[in-house]
């Protein structure tokens, strides 16, 4: 078995990348993401890699753009402001069908905010921040040891799929320190990608075009048709097909009579009150969502036919609380706390919503 390391999840998250044979790296420094970009500022030249500090949000993302149309495995980071200004090249790479990882480290807003951690990005980043009918695959590590795992199943994803995917992280998880295992290289081929401009295999017969424009309406109409049937593809891949695994963790649901809903750093913390809950008689569970888009709408309608209700906890004023109300279908309750401008809800807090809702009187 592989060595445990103490390391940041910024940190673990970069080294994955480089072992997941990116060797590109555009972005800007902000916190609390600056650990990822100063950690492969040194290790990306150790692999012949390129590290390239931009003059902006808007231009990193446009690299990230230029690099991924050659088939290079190539990324970006950025915390919440830092991520809304790459709005418009995201939905540039997504409609352009390109693999990329773009990861947000989350920070309290809205506007400038403060450095503290926070969940307030969860519709931009599930929603589809920049314009036009796209999506990007959201992933919600919730450890160090899965800042690591998510970022090496985030580029396959990418290149599966052949679109953007983006790590939705937060300050808590960004600076944290926990022991990780960090994976095996991989053997990165850039010559697999043949539909990208940088391909030179001796099959090669014509010029490669990467475009999003499509000035005539009926072909811009039959792209999106497209586009939106590969998003149906990729539904059904995280709900039943090779990617379920990736998409939601269950503890303790199947007899519970309350569920507690919270993704990210929020589900280790509701993992201790549903730990608590059990001791003192109220049959709580937990259910994380890994893949945020997908979202994990038909698990969460097979257990609003078993629980009597759900309580969702973001670090927020309510978002990812309205994917949960919209799979429910008004089955069952759907209740709501959270915590925001950068403050971590307690366990003790949340116990006490807890009781509230289970034992009014």
């Amino acid at each position: 078995m592989a060595d445990k390391i103490l390391m940041k999840g910024n940190e673990a998250l970069a080294e994955t990348a480089v072992l997941a044979g990116c060797r590109h790296y555009f972005g800007y420094p902000i916190t609390p993401q600056s650990e990822l970009p100063e950690y492969l500022a040194k290790r990306l030249p150790e692999v012949e890699g390129v590290f390239l500090q931009a003059e902006s949000e808007i231009a990193a993302i446009n690299m990230v753009f230029g690099g991924a149309a050659t088939g290079a495995r190539v990324m970006t980071s950025s915390s919440s402001p830092g991520v809304s200004l790459k709005q418009e090249g995201i939905s540039y790479i997504a409609a352009a069908e390109l693999p990329c990882l773009i990861v947000n480290v989350m920070r309290g807003g809205p506007g400038l905010g403060n450095i503290s951690p926070a969940q307030s990005d969860y519709f931009q980043a599930t929603k589809g921040g920049g314009h036009g009918d796209y999506h990007l695959i959201v992933l919600a590590p919730n450890s160090v040891q899965e800042m690591s795992d998510m970022t090496m199943k985030a580029f396959e994803a990418a290149d599966t799929f052949k679109n953007p995917v983006m790590i939705l992280s937060d300050g808590v998880l960004g600076q944290m320190m926990e022991p990780v295992v960090l994976p095996e290289p991989v053997n990165y081929d850039i010559n697999a990608k043949k539909w990208g401009l940088g391909y030179r295999g001796a099959d090669k017969k014509g010029r490669n075009l990467c475009t999003t424009i499509f000035m005539d309406v009926e072909h811009l109409e039959e792209h999106n048709w497209h586009l939106y049937q590969k998003y149906q593809f990729i539904r059904d891949e995280f709900e039943k097909g090779s990617w379920k695994d990736l998409a939601v963790e269950e503890h303790e649901c199947e007899d519970a009579d309350i569920i507690l809903v919270g993704y990210g750093i929020i589900s280790r913390i509701l993992k201790t009150v549903v730990e608590k809950c059990r001791k003192r008689g109220i049959k709580a569970g937990l259910l994380r969502p890994k893949s945020l888009w997908p979202f994990p709408s038909a698990r969460v309608a097979e257990l609003a036919k078993k629980t009597k209700q759900f309580l969702v906890v973001e670090m927020s004023c309510g978002q990812m609380v309205e994917d949960i109300k919209l799979a429910v279908e008004g089955k069952v309750p759907v209740y709501f706390f959270g915590r925001t401008g950068g403050t971590i809800p307690s366990d003790f807090e949340i116990l006490n919503e807890v009781d509230k809702i289970v034992r009014p009187d």
